[in-house]
């Protein structure tokens, strides 16, 4: 190996296993191979796996002590330099595992933190990725002792930085109110923009779902786009995107995609993403984007849910979008869920798009239908102003006025009614 290559992170994943009727918060095989995936995302290579059956987790150093010389004498066989936990660890915990074991070891929110900060790209994001990390290392410093002065790179390091100042209690802080105190003002100019959407008539669709369910291919191809970068890994993007469509009925929608969620998702971390998370809350519709051929479905469902009555959404409509359906059975029954429509779809062979947005057509308020009038010449302004946002697909000029085949939404067939001729 040359001086200028990157030493490869071998990693050895850790739990213990509860039997918890929660399985969603447990330590299981479906949440081990989703913590593994979580550290190749990051760069690491798995190099070895361990759990413990165990009712609870040991305070001290969360795993029992024959386990913890297991742990210890893998790590020295199988050369690994970091251990990875799959749930939160305090940190004692983190000190007494690294003095028995020797090996530098973080948890699950550590390295998703780790990801979110590798994937961040603009201002906020970055932001949001530092508070979180901060808000989540300042009641771990006490214990942690020299971990935290770590100069070194890697996976659990990137963000802030692991610099002597983070031993400060007051730096932190303080450095977490000037956060705080940024991102309000960024969220300030989201809501103005939101509230230039509302009052422009512009509707919001959000795209919410799994992580690596394919929201970003689904917004690429309702959008006819390849701008938004999409990739078949865990957090592909993380800050969120709009686009703007335009329904068969000439309503605007904006479509937004935002960071995806994923199971164990640390509460700090919604808190930190909540400005970003507010495009979610605000929309008029949520399309939860499914990944049907993942074989843990119905417990990524189960995630999703959770985390979208978690933040009190208003949209009353949610509609599930099966993606991959190329590749992925039919579901029948369709598993349970808080929708009030679905849909299967592919981004790859299109099968499906056109029902969605006829479903997405359906579900926003205001939809338009098509309607006949024949305005007299008497009141030809109001002929005039039709012509002004409204979709008409044709005009013929008649001895007795106007006559128009034009889609209208309640408010406007109601003004036309005396008008109307079908």
């Amino acid at each position: 190996m040359t001086e200028n290559e990157e030493k490869v992170t071998r990693a050895i994943l850790c739990g213990v296993h509860t039997g918890s009727l929660d399985v969603l918060n447990d330590t299981t095989d479906e949440s081990i191979a989703e913590l593994s995936e979580l550290a190749k995302t990051a760069g690491a290579t798995v190099v070895g796996t361990l759990v413990q059956n165990k009712d609870k987790p040991e305070n001290k150093a969360y795993l029992g002590e024959g386990k913890l010389e297991e742990l210890r004498l893998a790590a020295e066989t199988l050369d690994a330099d970091l251990i990875i936990f799959d749930d939160e660890l305090t940190g004692i915990q983190t000190r007494n595992i690294e003095d028995i074991t020797g090996v530098r070891t973080i948890d699950r929110s550590t390295l998703i933190l780790d990801i979110f900060a590798l994937r961040a790209r603009s201002k906020e994001g970055k932001l949001q990725v530092e508070l979180a990390q901060l808000k989540y290392r300042l009641p771990r410093l006490t214990g942690m002792g020299a971990a935290l002065s770590r100069l070194g790179g890697g996976i659990g390091t990137r963000g802030p930085g692991e610099t002597k100042l983070e031993s400060d209690k007051r730096h932190i802080r303080r450095r977490i109110e000037a956060l705080e105190e940024e991102l309000r003002d960024i969220e300030r100019h989201r809501n103005l923009i939101r509230s230039r959407r509302e009052k422009d008539g512009v509707l919001t669709c959000t795209l919410a779902g799994y992580t690596n369910a394919g929201k970003s291919s689904l917004l690429n191809a309702l959008t006819q786009s390849e701008e938004v970068y999409a990739a078949n890994q865990l957090f592909a993007t993380l800050d969120p995107t709009a686009r703007a469509i335009t329904l068969p009925d000439g309503r605007n929608v904006m479509l937004v995609d935002t960071v995806g969620f994923i199971r164990k998702l640390p509460h700090h971390l919604v808190k930190a993403f909540r400005s970003t998370l507010e495009e979610t809350i605000e929309a008029d519709v949520i399309l939860h984007v499914i990944d049907s051929a993942d074989p843990n479905m119905c417990h990524n469902i189960r995630v999703v849910d959770s985390l979208i009555r978690e933040l009190d959404c208003k949209a009353e409509k949610i509609i599930a979008v099966f993606n991959k359906c190329d590749i992925a059975p039919s579901l029948s029954p369709r598993p349970e869920g808080h929708y009030t429509d679905y849909v299967s779809v592919s981004t790859v062979t299109g099968e499906g798009l056109d029902e969605l947005i006829e479903k997405v057509s359906d579900a926003l308020p205001g939809k338009k239908k098509r309607i006949e009038v024949l305005i007299p010449y008497s009141d030809s302004g109001t002929a005039a102003k039709l012509h002004d946002g409204e979709v008409i697909y044709s005009e013929e000029y008649t001895d007795t006025g106007i006559k128009m085949d034009l889609l209208a939404d309640e408010i406007l067939e109601a003004k036309l009614k005396q008008y109307t001729t079908n």
